[in-house]
């Protein structure tokens, strides 16, 4: 699909939804004749080259909208100061320190009480409560939402995403909050490091383990769920015209049967007994490779070890990788000229480089093909893209942590609103994780419909003009603080122009700029002093109830109407 062409879809889904009188008022001021868009069709055809080209704001905004969750200005400043190729060894840089642990905001009361941790305590390493593990997953899912709102300027969290998606859990089926944790903490610690290390550490993952029916895997009635996922999903894929078969995934079954979870010390453990001890002979796609059976207390380790290596031995493995890393963040289209210059070169970094994901993620952000304008403003946000980049891109002030229970509510109604618009942190629909990453031809588009557009539309006037005001703390929009962090909020030119260049994936013409000064800074008036003067009678006196509300008002409407188009959803 060109980029033409996406944008045209959500024009259309953008212009239904607009066609009520509260998002359409000001429509014919604004002219969308003139949109400064490529009209070729979205097939780039640079390689992994070393980016040369300028390295401006509009290069900074491209990166930090891939990899991190939103853009604020001040991230912007910060990688203004940096070259393209320090920019992103910065985010790729990630700090090896663990985040605070999700904790105990549930039990205020001696109606609810936990008698294993206590109210603010974390509850990761107590003993498992059914009565209170709902409340548990709640803690955790909001706890999720709290880093990536309160993240660095590097990659982890839209990298802990990507594996989450990748090696797909579902708390509701995993049902061991404990566990859940401990599957985030694997991925997210792990996220640019050894993928070959992961996969072995993910076999043997307590929540895997539960997820994939690998603990109640045994001698006497192999369980090929994992087997079947391990090559299908998470290393191999299934786009072959000849790949592995049926007998392998039974194979695999084998290798993998013993392996169970300790509830108490929240761990996994091999029960030689339990274990098929047979050898596994494989397919001629393994090169017919046999994995000798052993017994003993490191035969599931030893048998795993050889599996593993008997999988990445298979360069489709890295290719299969590369494709998921390069759909994700770049284009969902992998055609032959992608293919030969960016995924078989950049599957070649990642087999040198024994399989690291941080140099294949380096080469891809430091090449012409990232930076290549038909690569910019292609993508459409997922939900967890939108809101959390939206509280951010906005400066969103959420309670400061000295109140459990307020701050996780608060935490909590993002992750509740990610769950209306399609992505359940935690829950994706199946193992195969949300659709919108794997389904062809629609992929990133299915995450717009008729039903989600609208409520996006309608979160964001809700924070806009309302907040949501729970345990005596209400989240909103500051406006006003959001425009003066602009350089000369006073001139409305210069406003409309980074307002529109921070918030919107694609470049808008001069004409429309100057329709939405004129629409909702000027209210139509045609002096520039029309807001000049109100933002600046405003600042003499900011405590004037008046003065404050004919900015605020104004800036309301702007920000209702630009988050209301179809660029607001491109990234």
């Amino acid at each position: 699909m060109s980029k033409l062409k996406r944008r045209q879809f959500l024009q259309e889904a953008a212009s239904a939804l607009l066609s009520d009188d509260s998002h359409s008022s000001n429509l014919n001021y604004i002219d969308y004749s003139n949109k400064t868009l490529p009209t070729q069709l979205g097939k780039a055809s640079t390689g992994l080259s070393e980016y040369k080209g300028a390295f401006g704001e509009s290069e900074i905004l491209h990166l930090c909208r891939r990899t991190l969750f939103g853009v604020k200005k001040s991230d912007v400043d910060f990688f203004k100061t940096k070259s393209m190729s320090d920019a992103v060894d910065y985010i790729l840089n990630i700090n090896a320190a663990e985040p605070s642990f999700p904790i105990n905001h549930y039990s205020t009361n001696a109606n609810f009480p936990d008698t294993e941790v206590p109210y603010g305590q974390t509850w990761v390493n107590a003993a498992l409560n059914g009565n209170l593990n709902a409340a548990r997953i709640q803690s955790f899912k909001a706890w999720w939402i709290s880093l990536m709102l309160n993240q660095d300027r590097n990659i982890r969290e839209k990298m802990t995403l990507f594996w989450h998606n990748h090696f797909a859990t579902e708390t509701n089926v995993v049902k061991d909050a404990r566990y859940v944790f401990k599957n985030n903490s694997l991925i997210r610690t792990n996220c640019l490091g050894d993928f070959k290390a992961l996969v072995y550490a993910i076999s043997t993952d307590p929540a895997m383990l539960v997820y994939l029916n690998g603990e109640q895997n045994n001698k006497t009635s192999p369980d090929e769920n994992f087997g079947r996922e391990l090559q299908e999903l998470f290393t191999v894929g299934k786009d072959l015209p000849n790949h592995y078969t049926e007998d392998d995934v039974k194979m695999a079954a084998k290798v993998m049967t013993g392996w169970r979870n300790n509830a108490v010390n929240i761990s996994s453990y091999f029960d030689s007994v339990k274990h098929d001890t047979s050898n596994k002979q494989f397919s001629s796609f393994y090169n017919n490779t046999i994995i000798t059976g052993r017994s003993g207390a490191t035969a599931g380790s030893q048998e795993l070890n050889d599996l593993i290596n008997m999988i990445f031995a298979q360069e489709e493995v890295s290719k299969f990788i590369c494709r998921k890393i390069y759909r994700y963040f770049i284009y969902y289209v992998i055609d032959e000229t992608v293919e030969l210059n960016v995924i078989q070169p950049l599957a070649k970094i990642f087999r040198d480089n024994n399989y690291q994901i941080a140099p294949v993620l380096s080469a891809l952000f430091k090449s012409e093909h990232f930076y290549d304008v038909l690569n910019r403003g292609c993508i459409i946000k997922q939900p967890m893209d939108y809101l959390i980049g939206m509280s951010r891109q906005f400066n969103l002030q959420f309670p400061d942590g000295t109140n459990p229970l307020q701050t996780y509510t608060h935490w909590a109604y993002v992750q509740q609103i990610g769950l209306a618009l399609g992505q359940d942190i935690g829950d994706p629909p199946n193992v195969a994780g949300w659709p919108a990453f794997y389904e062809d031809p629609q992929y990133y588009e299915l995450w717009i419909n008729s039903d989600s557009l609208p409520k996006r539309n309608q979160i964001c006037d809700g924070l806009n003009y309302v907040g949501f005001n729970r345990q005596n703390f209400k989240l909103i929009f500051d406006l006003i603080a959001f425009a003066q962090q602009f350089n000369t909020p006073e001139d409305p030119d210069a406003l409309v122009a980074q307002i529109t260049n921070l918030l919107y994936g694609i470049d808008i013409s001069q004409t429309t700029k100057n329709g939405l000064k004129t629409s909702f800074l000027l209210s139509g008036q045609s002096s520039d002093h029309y807001w000049t003067d109100a933002w600046n009678a405003y600042l003499a006196a900011p405590t004037d109830a008046s003065k404050k509300s004919i900015v605020n008002t104004r800036l309301q409407a702007l920000i209702k109407y630009v988050c209301g188009q179809a660029e607001h959803q491109l990234c």
